[in-house]
């Protein structure tokens, strides 16, 4: 990382654990950036920036829970006034899926594209304002290879990392003059408690690690893969291990692609 996160303040949702918590501490031991860190947990959130050794002039906690998205312009205004601007967004919070499709109820499906997507839609249209009137700044936004292709037991999760790409995409057009970067990360298996904490067809938890997610890349290694991809204003990138295989058999074999995920393990 060079100093394209120095003096910048980046707001990271989802920061109280997994790929967020990483992410503050790369930017805490290895740029200047201010931090603002989100979640619903806001006692975690004190936890992560204490052992991130983030200085009390560094970061701010703000908590938020993307469910509740009509109250997006508030906390934006709010973050804010907190550092005076928001040069780099990243939307990293989100809630996973286990469960068939014909046998999750339908409010399941419509809770996972309120968080994944339209929570984290909201967030990022009550920002831009306050970033064009700055002169510019950064979208960046966690998808999943799912976001590529589909898979077993991921329907709805798929649907809402979809319905990102199109939304971001979109977008990135659409600033194109307003010195405004998106970048899409589409993480493979990345070792966090995503499993853990994915909902089941009636809306429990799971409660329990994926082999792949326990096996998957520390998410040490992925963040700072990520910032690496930020910085360098990537549109899109592929971060894991020989799961990203899958985007590119999507583009160039998308046949041999769905009869490798027809066979695929349903966890």
């Amino acid at each position: 990382m060079n100093t394209y996160f120095d003096n910048k303040v980046v707001w990271i949702t989802g920061a109280s654990s997994g790929i967020g918590e990483a992410l503050v501490n790369q930017l805490a031991t290895k740029s200047s950036a201010r931090i603002i860190l989100s979640s619903r947990n806001k006692e975690q959130l004190y936890a992560v920036a204490e052992k991130a050794g983030l200085d009390v002039n560094r970061f701010t906690v703000l908590p938020l829970d993307l469910e509740n998205y009509k109250k997006m312009p508030d906390i934006a205004a709010e973050a804010i006034e907190k550092f005076g601007k928001i040069d780099i967004l990243i939307n990293n919070a989100g809630l996973s899926q286990r469960s068939l499709a014909m046998e999750t109820d339908i409010e399941v499906d419509k809770r996972l594209m309120d968080i994944d997507f339209i929570g984290t839609v909201a967030l990022t249209k009550a920002i831009l304002p306050y970033m064009i009137r700055n002169g510019g700044g950064h979208i960046a936004v966690v998808s999943s290879l799912m976001g590529v292709f589909g898979a077993p037991m991921r329907s709805s999760y798929a649907a809402a990392k979809h319905a990102l790409h199109g939304f971001f995409d979109s977008l990135r057009a659409e600033l194109y003059t307003k010195n405004i970067a998106v970048t899409i990360i589409c993480p493979g298996f990345v070792q966090t408690d995503i499993s853990i904490n994915a909902v089941t067809g009636d809306g429990s938890l799971q409660g329990t690690m994926d082999d792949a997610t326990m096996k998957g890349m520390p998410a040490g290694v992925f963040a700072g893969k990520m910032l690496v991809a930020i910085e360098k204003k990537k549109n899109q990138a592929a971060i894991g291990g020989q799961e990203v295989i899958g985007t590119y058999l999507k583009r160039f074999f998308p046949a041999m692609l769905a009869k490798i995920v027809r066979k695929a393990k349903v966890v």
